[in-house]
């Protein structure tokens, strides 16, 4: 049995039904992300886990009890909200030292684990502050050092890393995932930042208006999406309908021949997608799945260059280096790889 289970939840509120029949399984010591727009449903379901609301339907097993009614303060989970929820009057110290002093830890101990979680977070010297005298940034760290120092059963992050800028956002979510390791604590991580998610994940469950589209390993969610949207939201741009003619040989609906190394799907009729990167640019007809276009729109994105390509099988997307550059109007070939090309329902 999973340490964490989620069984057939319905939750809203009021009217408002969020979430439809939801399922969700965490083992110990792992860290499941939960990704997706907003409104798809993420943060309810991090808020119905961690006693602040209760489903319609459905039940909360939490290491083999049910949790589903059981109050907030009786369960043993750490929490940082998006909004601090610092105590203003409490100095830095204080504020991480509180959940150890509820309960009862020596202060001796307590010093110990407070300038240590303090460090952590790189707010040694700020402990005689009050959240007012920091930046944003550094009251989310004072936010994680306080849930994170009573070394909790469960986890639970609400966008933690939001309000801090891009360079200590990398080095925090590296800081929580050794923490995490470190401590074997189970954490539910709610973001829509993916990156961020598929850095730290054990595993990640993509959420689409309420229900669960696909609960993987970061790895393999990225190569093999089982949807459209899931495919989209990895960053799949390009998009085939097809119809099987053989082993690995597909028609457009165009009537142009695909080749596909990963044919693996059932069925006569499904989609091909395939990555901006993962095309081609080349002069050469002669290469697999070779489609003639013109360039309609340039993109300069840095040390790539992205282009919109029209064929006869519709507009592409191509990610491709600066060592030669084609303006718009250019004819190009483009080949699409068919190991790079993945299937989909």
């Amino acid at each position: 049995m999973s340490l964490l289970e989620l069984r057939d939840i319905t939750a809203g509120y009021g009217k408002n039904i969020i979430l439809k029949d939801l399922n969700l399984n965490a083992e110990k010591g792992e860290l499941v992300s939960l990704l997706g727009s907003s409104g798809c449903g993420k943060t309810t379901t991090l808020r119905l886990i961690a006693g602040f609301s209760e489903p319609v339907s459905g039940s909360f097993y939490f290491n083999g009890q049910d949790y589903t009614h059981i109050p907030l303060h009786k369960r043993n989970f750490g929490f940082v909200f998006q909004s601090y929820a610092l105590f203003p009057h409490m100095n830095i110290y204080d504020n991480v030292a509180f959940g150890l002093r509820q309960r009862k830890i020596p202060e001796a101990e307590i010093r110990k684990e407070v300038t240590s979680m303090l460090r952590t977070v790189d707010l040694e010297g700020f402990e005689k502050r009050l959240p007012k005298e920091m930046s944003g940034g550094q009251r989310q760290r004072v936010a994680l050092a306080r849930a994170m120092v009573i070394k909790p059963d469960l986890m639970l992050f609400d966008e933690p890393l939001s309000n801090l800028d891009a360079k200590l956002r990398v080095k925090m979510r590296v800081e929580i995932r050794k923490l995490q390791q470190k401590l074997g604590f189970t954490a539910i991580y709610v973001t829509h930042d993916q990156e961020e998610c598929f850095a730290i994940s054990d595993k990640v469950a993509i959420m689409n208006h309420g229900v669960i589209e696909q609960m993987d390993t970061p790895a393999k969610i990225y190569s093999h999406p089982e949807t459209e949207f899931i495919a989209r939201f990895v960053g799949f741009e390009n998009f085939l309908k097809l119809t099987r003619l053989g082993e690995g040989l597909f028609q457009t609906e165009h009537g142009a021949e695909l080749r596909v190394s990963n044919d693996t799907l059932p069925g006569q009729s499904m989609k091909a997608c395939i990555r901006p990167d993962d095309i081609v640019i080349s002069g050469e007809e002669g290469l697999p799945n070779a489609i003639r276009g013109r360039v309609t729109v340039q993109t300069f994105l840095g040390k790539r260059m992205q282009y919109n390509v029209s064929t006869e099988l519709g507009e592409f997307v191509v990610n491709a280096d600066d060592e030669k550059v084609f303006s718009v109007g250019d004819s190009i070939v483009l080949s699409l790889t068919p190991n790079k090309i993945v299937l989909i329902p």
